[in-house]
């Protein structure tokens, strides 16, 4: 009894403080993770950045089992859309995905937050991913994100770095009529 009392009170203190209580096993499959992987906490909410600047960094992609999920704004995680997930970057934001390896591109809608792992900037639905050229084999590839359209409060859109980019390349070219953007109205 003494013994089962000792655990609750030690489960309890680290509870308390933060740390993560975990059994025998738990800590053998903890030991198996590569080493220099950061996770970052979700429940850390960094600042947005509305400046539609470029930024560099590393892409990976969703695994299968979040097939369907809801993301951050309410819609399912459908593996053929071109959803993408950001901590910083605003909800509903199109940028343009480089991969620096390939030079393949593709046009996302941030949809999602994350990805949690320090160093990694963006997470690509399955079908992006394989656009720019990222597989399983690969999983991580170091990109360039350049923000095309970034919805500012009030609702207005602010004109991206990636805008002149992606309407000068036939790939990429966007009609911003249609996608309710007026240059006219950026604060660009």
């Amino acid at each position: 009894m003494r013994t089962r009392a000792n655990l609750l009170a030690v489960a309890s203190i680290a509870a308390t403080l933060g740390l993560a209580w975990q059994s025998a096993g738990a800590q053998a499959r903890v030991e198996h993770r590569p080493s220099g992987v950061r996770r970052l906490s979700p429940l850390a909410r960094p600042h947005l950045d509305r400046s539609g600047r470029i930024r560099f960094g590393k892409a990976s992609f969703y695994a299968r089992m979040f097939d369907g999920r809801t993301m951050a704004d309410g819609t399912p995680m459908r593996p053929s859309a071109n959803n993408a997930a950001s901590r910083t970057l605003p909800l509903g934001t199109t940028a343009k995905v480089i991969n620096l390896e390939t030079g393949k591109t593709a046009i996302v809608t941030i949809r999602d937050r994350g990805p949690y792992v320090a160093g990694r900037i963006v997470d690509l639905s399955p079908a992006t991913a394989r656009k720019i050229g990222l597989d399983r084999r690969t999983g991580v590839t170091k990109v360039e994100v350049a923000p095309i359209e970034v919805p500012m409060p009030g609702g207005r859109i602010k004109l991206g770095d990636g805008v002149l980019e992606a309407s000068n390349r036939p790939e990429g070219r966007i009609d911003l009529a249609e996608r309710g953007g007026d240059p006219a109205t950026s604060d660009r």
